[in-house]
């Protein structure tokens, strides 16, 4: 079976650092883009990074030059390095596989066909 499972969130205050990570099995994800989500409470899940199959990088603005996405393809681990934290980083964070082979990764929820259950990251001022 398909599995993405994350971990990795917590609490931290303002400024502060987290790394997420991400264990994916049942799939070639090394041959598909993989991203990351967060949904806010009364939010919308929104885009927050992705990664092609080749490595190529891509952010929302909102977490441009904070956020590094990776992937470790020899054990299937996708990685979120979140730095200089902020109250509004707060969210539960998912991660996703987008099945489709595409030149670019999508930014659209939509896109993407497999989702872990989420890791809550809380940023206290």
């Amino acid at each position: 079976a398909v599995q993405l499972v994350e971990s990795g969130g917590g609490s931290v205050e303002v400024g502060g650092s987290l790394r997420l990570a991400c264990g994916a099995s049942g799939y070639p994800f090394s041959s598909v883009c993989m991203g990351w989500f967060r949904q806010a409470p009364g939010k919308q899940r929104e885009w927050v990074s992705s990664i092609s199959t080749g490595g190529s990088t891509t952010y929302a603005d909102s977490v441009k030059g904070r956020f590094t996405i990776a992937k470790d393809s020899n054990t299937n681990t996708l990685y979120l390095q979140m730095n200089s934290l902020k109250p509004e980083d707060t969210a539960m964070y998912y991660c996703a596989a987008d099945r489709t082979q595409r030149s670019f990764c999508s930014q659209a929820r939509l896109s993407y066909d497999y989702w872990g259950q989420g890791t809550q990251v809380t940023v206290s001022s």
